[in-house]
């Protein structure tokens, strides 16, 4: 029986604390035998809206579940049902503004991108995942060094300053669900496999850098992080090189195995 490990690692924008960080992630390990599935989310807030930590915050605490509410399905009507009450949620819940410009940039909405992945049996006794998007934070499934799917399947000159992503606004609800991607059953899934799901910036390293040093060094490089001192000098490394712009930066690794981990390391 497969079993999934998940791991995270952030590094905020330069110049700014980790208090700042406007990324999110979450992940739940689940059990594919009884229940319930593996499920995994990141969300990154928009810098310029109001209080994009907290839209953050809220849109993976619902994803997931918490809070005594069901998991919404990864369909079209239940992911629509699902944002509804996210909207109204936000909206509804009590504030005190500190002055009227808090208030009117309350008024003007919040915005993430977000991106949720869920690992289940398909009818035909496969194990594979299913994902949901909604911007340009992007999962790759790696197996042996090679890319088997990645999704958004987003190119280079995709990446921009204004990607599709979570409103919250009722009003822009029917462009979301135009914008909205969802995948039903994504390639099978087999022990070894990795699931990378990585925020934009990250994102758009990793398709440039697949074209311009390889697969198998581009897998390599982020499959061995092991403690968080080597991610942050990694995205250093990009930035002081100027092919990873200065941004906020998750990465979630997801490792697929059939047995229990040899051993656990613990960061603090």
């Amino acid at each position: 029986m497969l079993q999934t490990r998940a791991v995270v690692f952030a590094v905020e924008k330069a110049g700014s604390s980790l208090r700042e960080w406007e990324d999110g992630a979450a992940a739940e390990a689940g059990d594919l035998r009884y229940g319930p599935n593996p499920r995994f989310a990141l969300a990154v807030g928009a810098t310029e809206a109001y209080d994009s930590i907290h839209w953050v915050e809220r849109l993976l605490d619902s994803f997931m579940g918490s809070a005594g509410r069901a998991v919404p399905p990864l369909d079209h009507d239940s992911m629509r049902t699902w944002l509804e009450r996210a909207q109204h949620d936000w909206t509804t819940a009590p504030r005190n503004f500190a002055n009227f410009f808090e208030e009117r940039k309350f008024a003007e909405g919040s915005f993430a991108t977000f991106l949720g992945c869920e690992i289940g049996r398909m009818a035909d006794g496969r194990f594979t995942w299913s994902a949901v998007a909604l911007g340009d934070t992007v999962l790759f499934h790696v197996r042996d060094g090679r890319l088997v799917e990645q999704f958004p399947a987003l190119r280079a000159e995709d990446f921009g300053i204004t990607p599709d992503g979570v409103h919250t606004r009722a009003e822009a609800l029917p462009l979301m669900m135009d914008q909205l991607q969802i995948k039903t059953g994504g390639a099978a899934l087999a022990p070894g496999d990795r699931l990378f799901l990585a925020t934009d910036a990250l994102a758009d390293w990793i398709v440039r850098a697949l074209r311009r040093e390889g697969q198998e060094r581009v897998w390599q490089l982020l499959s061995r992080f092991a403690h968080p001192e080597g991610f942050t000098r990694f995205v250093a490394d990009r930035r002081a090189a100027r092919s990873m712009k200065n941004d906020d930066v998750t990465l979630m690794r997801v490792d697929v195995s059939d047995s229990d981990p040899a051993y656990v390391v613990v960061c603090h």
